[in-house]
């Protein structure tokens, strides 16, 4: 086991903009904007920007990318499938942070974590090259023993774990199942912070299942997008972030 200390360090909270652009999207022209949503989230304390830039573009735009890395101070977290034309738009803007993720044309949201260990080689030469580009490159993946191990020897510097089966389970009221998820989502986070990668959380988390995953000693982030966008038609999007915020430094505490 390693020796390397457990994090329990400040939560940081990444905001997941993409849904105000499905907004846009639905109707055209250029209303809701997510640069003034990422504007939002700046001020009211989040410490960087999520957008899935996707095949079909069906939510965030290229123009959206070309603003976000122009116009946000906080550091961007690219999410995207491993393509050569992903590869190409991120080598040219270089954000903080990309994140490759599953893509599936005719799913809604992520599905699931993305299987490094079947993918092994054809990840392999875009986590380097994206790493030599100066992006730190996460992998998002179930918080499976054989996919951490993968995610380390393809040389990752993120793991991010994904919650939707925890926060499914929680939401359905299936105890039992959202223990068992829970308990994965612990143990993967043990496991990857031993083998030296930064542990993060997302999808699906909500107010009401937030506090037990920003427990986890090891998590260093979290990423929230689509429960705050909904949450905002109704209380403000600042008003949802801040107690999000709130919720996330209760638990750590």
């Amino acid at each position: 086991m390693s020796d390397t200390p457990r994090y329990l360090g400040r939560l940081r909270l990444g905001v997941n903009i993409d849904h105000v652009a499905t907004i846009r999207n639905a109707r055209g022209g250029d209303h809701p904007d997510p640069l003034r949503a990422a504007r939002i989230a700046a001020d009211a304390g989040a410490d960087g920007i999520t957008a899935h830039l996707r095949e079909d573009r069906r939510h965030i735009s290229d123009d959206d990318i070309d603003r976000l890395v122009d116009e946000i101070d906080l550091p961007l977290n690219l999410e995207m499938a491993a393509t050569e034309e992903m590869l190409t738009i991120a080598l040219r803007h270089k954000p903080h942070a990309v994140c490759l993720v599953p893509e599936k044309r005719e799913e809604r949201t992520t599905e699931g974590g993305l299987d490094v260990a079947a993918q092994h080689n054809h990840l392999a030469p875009y986590v380097r090259t994206l790493s030599n580009n100066g992006s730190r490159v996460s992998l998002f993946i179930e918080a499976n023993p054989v996919q951490i191990s993968v995610a380390k020897a393809l040389g990752a510097a993120v793991v991010e774990f994904h919650t939707g089966a925890y926060a499914d389970a929680a939401h359905a009221g299936d105890l039992e199942l959202r223990d068992k998820e829970f308990a994965r989502l612990t143990e993967g986070g043990r496991i990857a912070h031993e083998a030296g990668l930064e542990v993060h959380y997302g999808h699906g988390l909500t107010f009401d299942t937030v506090k037990p995953v920003a427990r986890i000693p090891e998590a260093v982030e979290l990423n929230i997008g689509h429960f705050l966008i909904g949450e905002a038609i109704f209380t403000g999007l600042e008003s949802a972030l801040l107690r999000m915020r709130e919720l996330m430094d209760e638990a750590r505490v």
